[in-house]
């Protein structure tokens, strides 16, 4: 087997998952701002997703053929495997509102996409320091990342609120936690992949 040294491989891997994240991200919120040509949408969406699990696959086969990685292993495969969480999630979350028939979107929503957009760029952000080596920066937009985490907790509970008290129909209900958990749960994976960030710093700096 042929070991593959060059450490910008797997920089150049993390950098295409990185803008994926942020592109599904935007097209994610485009979705949410009005369900017009709804099924391109998701389409698009789609597409993202599944360019990502080939871009995941890449990175695996280059690790596994990789002697020497510019940082742990472990968080290589991690990070790769979180990066794709995110964006497995906010597929999800589009298919649901076309499976669903969902009619129209709701604020909360928007709101919950446009909090985790903003988490995906910071993780872009973040990608591109850990490829410099600028640590300190990385401590930095982890904490912003952890705050959007914190933020979106709060849109959820209060959108779970707001729900129980303004819709009659429970079949409804059921749609939207899901939707709205879906969207959650990606910020949640973003703090994840924050996490991991900041166990890479602990063992450079």
């Amino acid at each position: 087997m042929k070991l593959l040294k060059k450490d910008s491989d797997f920089f150049d891997i993390f950098d295409q998952i990185g803008k994926n994240i942020v592109a599904t991200s935007e097209r994610l919120v485009e979705l949410f701002e009005n369900f017009e040509n709804l099924p391109d949408k998701v389409k698009a969406i789609n597409d993202l997703e599944h360019e990502n699990d080939l871009i995941t696959h890449d990175l695996i086969r280059r690790l596994n053929k990789t002697f020497i990685t510019p940082i742990d292993r472990e968080d290589i495969m991690a990070l790769g495997s979180r990066m794709d969480d995110v964006i497995d999630l906010m597929w999800v979350a589009a298919e649901r509102v076309q499976i669903f028939k969902i009619q129209e979107p709701t604020a909360e929503s928007l709101a919950l996409a446009r909090t985790l957009k903003s988490s995906a760029e910071l993780v872009y952000k973040a990608l591109t320091h850990l490829r410099r080596k600028k640590y300190s920066f990385i401590q930095d937009i982890c904490i912003e990342i952890h705050g959007l985490e914190n933020q979106n907790d709060r849109i959820f509970h209060e959108a779970l609120g707001k729900m129980f008290d303004e819709i009659k129909d429970p079949i409804t209900i059921i749609k939207w936690k899901e939707i709205y958990e879906d969207l959650e749960t990606a910020t949640d994976r973003c703090e994840d992949v924050a996490n991991i960030f900041e166990s890479i710093v602990l063992k450079y700096v």
